[in-house]
């Protein structure tokens, strides 16, 4: 049985229906997963899947450091390392470096929760749900633990000081955790406007302004001399990928509901 839900406005991107599945591995995993729904509930359903992607996404950022290591050994990644930072340093300036300092500050460890938090709040207000809340945590959490592993399973040293704008950076490189803060989190924002969006022009803007801020923060690390490209590359990669198991968590939850579970368990 298929009935709506009060949040059956998130079933959809444009004419894009969620609760759809294509591939014969999406419909059976759907299909548990709404049965699931019913015997325990979609929402700590849905909080179980994310933790356990966490779980996933932690691996895989310890895989891609083995990668990452290897290649780093036969110094392949230095090929491309060195000559873009050197580039780099040649467009500096003292007001450049201001301004892009400001802007990098936007994702730090202050200005990412600020933002975080920012929409967590007008989306807990206009949707009267708890699932922006699961989803933004989830993906915050996740970034976070991401990054620490990186930088303890590589500990690679970031660009010598002589070629940092001030205030120095001393944490290990691997992952740039700027970028992937601002890839996973952004990327999950941009998700939750485009589900509350009907114009496809205001789909796309939406869409150009994250990828946008996205860039240009990963970009910003490099430019300051705060990381190396490749620390950035990995931290974009990383970041999709772990965007990708927040979004497909979320669709398993719709399908849920859409197909008549509760958020939470009644207790008849």
């Amino acid at each position: 049985m298929q009935t709506d839900h009060p949040e059956a406005p998130d079933r959809r991107v444009g004419d894009v229906d969620l609760t759809t599945w294509r591939t014969r591995v999406g419909r059976a995993s759907a299909d548990g997963w709404a049965e699931l729904g019913h015997r325990y509930g979609a929402l700590p359903l849905l909080v179980v899947t994310l933790v356990i992607g966490i779980g996933v996404a932690v691996t895989a950022t310890w895989a891609a450091s083995e990668v990452y290591d290897a290649v780093r050994e036969s110094d392949d990644v230095a090929v491309l390392d060195r000559p873009v930072l050197d580039w780099m340093l040649t467009l500096r300036s003292p007001t450049v470096d201001t301004l892009v300092t400001w802007w990098t500050d936007v994702a730090g460890t202050i200005g990412m929760p600020i933002v975080a938090l920012g929409f967590l709040v007008g989306f807990t207000i206009q949707r009267r749900a708890w699932t922006p809340l699961v989803l933004l945590v989830a993906a915050s959490g996740g970034s976070l633990l991401m990054t620490i592993a990186g930088k303890d399973l590589i500990g690679r040293a970031r660009p010598p000081l002589a070629d940092a704008v001030p205030p120095y950076e001393h944490s290990p490189s691997f992952p740039s955790g700027h970028t992937l803060n601002a890839t996973v989190v952004v990327g999950t924002i941009v998700y939750l406007l485009l589900l509350r969006q009907s114009r496809l022009v205001t789909r796309v803007w939406t869409i150009v302004a994250g990828t946008v801020f996205v860039l240009s923060i990963g970009v910003s690390r490099v430019f300051l001399g705060h990381h190396w490209l490749t620390d950035v590359l990995a931290a974009w990669a990383l970041g999709l990928a772990w965007l990708a198991l927040i979004i497909t968590a979320h669709r398993l939850y719709l399908t849920a509901l859409h197909r008549g579970a509760r958020p939470v368990r009644s207790h008849r």
